[in-house]
């Protein structure tokens, strides 16, 4: 299946070289280009694509705005690309429901892999950020108890993929390691989501690292 692609960024080099590198990237096709969010939204509705490459910090609505609408429409996954690895950045948009975060320097091959796995509804997170979360993770405080709670929604199939979620696993790795289908998974995680209220696999595995269940 070919993924089909929005690119959201304000320079116009930045999306020529994306859109060069990724029409030629194989299984995906780039259907449109914007330079701010509010496009990306309305593109996003009139082209449906798979994932929208998404830049954080653009004139009028912001990357991180525009992501909330679009998760809260399911109108496309969303990874993130920027330049920016800030806390305020990285938190913002992975709340928003980014399924991904990367950033500018990425390698081409990584990104292009990155695009095929947010498609196939797994998430991806840059080394950089992926850091700064472990230590963010270890001087939180406790979950809120909203969490605690819905945690008791779960079935133990479920709690098992959960834990796999804040584990940073894929859904190949969460098949192998529960002897279940990948098919079964992806159904566990979309369950885990609805159960919990939560917008995308990244942000179940901060929750499930808030909870301290990565461990089990």
């Amino acid at each position: 299946m070919t993924v089909k692609v929005l690119i959201a960024d304000d320079h116009a080099a930045i999306r020529a070289g994306l859109v060069l590198l990724l029409d030629n990237a194989s299984g995906i096709e780039v259907v449109g280009e914007v330079a701010d969010g509010a496009s990306a939204i309305h593109q996003a509705r009139a082209l449906r694509p798979d994932v929208v490459l998404m830049d954080l910090r653009m004139p009028g609505m912001d990357g991180i705005t525009a992501t909330r609408a679009l998760v809260a429409e399911q109108l496309s996954q969303v990874l993130v690309l920027t330049t920016f690895d800030l806390d305020e950045y990285v938190y913002g948009a992975l709340r928003a429901g980014a399924a991904g975060f990367l950033l500018k320097t990425v390698e081409a091959g990584s990104l292009i892999e990155a695009v095929h796995r947010v498609a196939a509804g797994e998430g991806v997170l840059a080394p950089q950020v992926t850091r700064k979360l472990i230590n963010a993770f270890a001087s939180m405080k406790p979950p809120a108890a909203e969490h605690a709670v819905s945690l008791d929604e779960l079935t133990e199939r479920e709690r098992e993929v959960f834990v796999c979620l804040g584990q940073g696993l894929s859904n190949a790795e969460i098949a192998a390691k529960l002897f279940i289908s990948d098919a079964t998974v992806k159904t566990h995680v979309s369950k885990v989501l609805a159960k919990l209220k939560l917008r995308s696999r990244v942000q179940a595995a901060i929750v499930a690292q808030e909870t301290g269940l990565t461990e089990e």
